[in-house]
């Protein structure tokens, strides 16, 4: 494994035009000799949070609504939380770095929401097989880059690429400025 690690951003580079993840920032949640695994955080699901899962549509961070998170198993959830402290581990919990995790969502609400300050839910997730990913990476349709604690929660996620692109510097803080009809954001 080499260039990125769970805990990292992958931000879709402006040449990325597949329908798919066109203005994608996935934050990845694993990342091993068997693949990679990741969440798209700037894209809303047209599918109701409180219909699919209504014991958790209070609790999730603004905007309370279900992200899509990537063209694999979009009818499973996987949930993101962020830990009050992380030296307080509840049921249900699996990190992905020291505060940030995921939370399995068939454990009750009320077992485990005291120790989070947020929470998101995604439909679905993005995956590549060994390999693949650092192909794409070479191939120059992500850019890698480290992910701000505010990231996975962020309350504006249509702007999102714009934004991890400019905080960037330098030639990545220019492909924010890309024309919008050139990048599909949402």
């Amino acid at each position: 494994m080499s260039g990125f690690r769970a805990g990292d951003l992958l931000v879709a580079s402006v040449t990325v035009s597949d329908g798919v993840f066109d203005g994608a920032v996935v934050l990845l949640l694993d990342a091993d000799e068997s693949g990679t695994v990741g969440v798209v955080l700037n894209r809303i699901s047209p599918v109701n949070l409180a219909g699919a899962l209504p014991t958790w549509a209070e609790l999730v961070s603004q905007p309370r609504a279900l992200f899509d998170g990537g063209p694999v198993s979009q009818q499973g959830a996987v949930c993101v939380a962020e830990l009050r402290d992380p030296n307080v581990v509840p049921p249900g919990w699996r990190a992905v770095t020291a505060r940030l995790g995921l939370l399995n969502l068939e454990v009750p609400p009320h077992e485990s929401v005291w120790a989070f300050t947020r929470l998101r839910v995604f439909a679905g997730y993005a995956g590549w097989d060994p390999g693949q990913l650092e192909e794409e990476i070479e191939f120059g349709m992500w850019h890698v880059v480290a992910a701000s604690p505010d990231d996975p929660f962020d309350p504006v996620p249509e702007t999102l690429w714009r934004r991890v692109l400019r905080r960037q510097g330098g030639d990545l803080a220019l492909f924010s400025t890309w024309p919008e009809e050139s990048v599909e954001l949402n």
